[in-house]
């Protein structure tokens, strides 16, 4: 072991021995946790080590201390935003995904529904069948069906009306 490291050893160990304790208290009482005071406590200690700043002339121990468990108590709050933005992205683009992306049977299912409707509306008047695929497929209220057909209310329940009639005959049959 080179000489050089020896003198650097002693005096973390002796920053270690005489400070640890209190700096694992300091932590627990700002954290209000004793498992991330100790994590911390820890990689205050090793960034110390591996960190090119003279120890020697150290004439403030629990300043130094404090100054770099507060730095990596920053560093560990700025990671965990970047990491909590990217699993919201993350779930986002998951939940995208899982609306377009359907197994071939589904879509085949899908297909054939959709044809089955298309033939069970086929014959009945345009609008009745408008107000029926606006309902049923795209969910819209009967107000805004009758906004978009312009019509009233009532004859969006009277057009309703008589396509469910005409499913039940087609069906039927």
């Amino acid at each position: 072991m080179p000489a050089a490291t020896l003198p650097l050893q002693q005096t973390v160990h002796d920053l270690y021995s005489e400070h640890h304790g209190w700096l694992f208290g300091w932590l627990r009482k700002k954290l209000g946790c004793p498992q991330n005071a100790a994590d911390v406590s820890h990689d205050t200690f090793v960034r110390i080590l591996t960190s090119r700043d003279s120890l020697t002339s150290l004439r403030e121990p629990r300043a130094f201390l404090t100054t770099t468990a507060r730095r990596l108590i920053i560093d560990g709050a700025r990671r965990r935003q970047i990491e909590d933005a990217y699993l919201r992205e993350l779930a986002l683009t998951v939940e995208m995904l899982e609306g377009y992306q359907q197994s071939p049977e589904q879509i085949l299912l899908t297909l054939e529904a959709l044809e089955q409707i298309a033939f069970v509306l086929d014959g009945l008047a345009h609008k009745a069948q408008q107000a029926f695929l606006l309902y049923f497929l795209e969910g819209l209220g009967q107000a805004d069906i009758a906004l978009r057909l312009e019509v009233s209310e009532r004859m969006v329940r009277k057009h309703l009306m008589n396509a469910l009639l005409h499913c039940n005959h087609a069906l039927d049959v």
